[in-house]
């Protein structure tokens, strides 16, 4: 199952059924969970988790250097969460020591061909980033969030929960959960009723979310407004709390 060309650190710890292909090279300090695959060229680098039935294709850049100037070779980390698949020419930095010295991707994320996570970033599990999307340092993405191709992300965003962010955007803000965005800087289109409906949210939940995203956005009121009406006139059910409560506490400001 390891190809003969493979270059292996011995101290890597590789468990039962891992396949690793020609000319693959895995560092030091490394973990490659049980069932998964590793392409022919990708590179694991130092101090990287990859746990079971992930499948990395060929040319992968996994774990490298942060891209930033305050970094000096500190140990920091990445870890990639189980029954992720990362197509080819994926590039996926390690954390920082300012940033909290960790990575995290996780479980059962997709990522295109070409998409970049840099340094600190988390995102939650069943995210899909598509071809090129590019994620700056410090992002946050929730649960089943979907970015599409060549989409760029200011770092410090946190994009919410289910949230679809359509192609070709530039996203500087926050993005709450449930909704779509995009454009160049992206604006809010609306919830993201498509999504919501093929992970079988309810129809009550769905009319709930959209109750409180019109108070939210279309009548002109302030966020403390806002949160006051929406915790006043619309059902607190976890959705709705999960919305208002992400909006209420956005450090760098929420798209519109």
């Amino acid at each position: 199952m390891i190809h003969s060309t493979a270059i292996i650190d011995p101290s890597a710890e590789i468990e039962p059924n891992v396949s690793i292909g020609p000319y693959a090279i895995i560092k030091s300090d490394v973990r490659i969970g049980s069932g998964t695959e590793i392409g022919p060229y990708t590179t694991i680098d130092q101090y990287v988790t990859v746990e079971e039935n992930c499948r990395i294709f060929q040319y992968a850049s996994i774990g490298a250097a942060p891209q930033d100037l305050k970094f000096h070779g500190e140990k920091t980390f990445l870890t990639i969460r189980k029954g992720t698949i990362i197509r080819e020419f994926v590039t996926i930095n390690r954390g920082t020591e300012v940033g909290g010295g960790h990575t995290e991707v996780g479980e059962n994320n997709y990522l295109m061909a070409y998409t970049h996570i840099a340094h600190d970033c988390k995102t939650g599990k069943g995210v899909i980033l598509a071809n090129n999307a590019t994620l700056a340092g410090h992002i946050e993405l929730g649960d089943y969030v979907t970015i599409g191709g060549l989409v760029a992300i200011h770092q410090f965003v946190k994009i919410g929960d289910y949230a679809y962010i359509g192609g070709k955007s530039a996203i500087v803000k926050d993005i709450p959960p449930y909704v779509i965005a995009a454009g160049d800087r992206a604006t809010l289109h609306g919830l993201n009723n498509v999504g919501l409906g093929r992970q079988n949210f309810s129809k009550n939940t769905i009319s709930n979310l959209k109750k409180a995203y019109r108070i939210v956005f279309r009548i002109g009121l302030t966020v403390k407004q806002a949160s006051e009406r929406v915790r006043a006139e619309v059902e607190q059910i976890p959705e709705v709390i999960n919305f208002i409560n992400f909006i209420e506490n956005s450090a760098r400001g929420i798209t519109r």
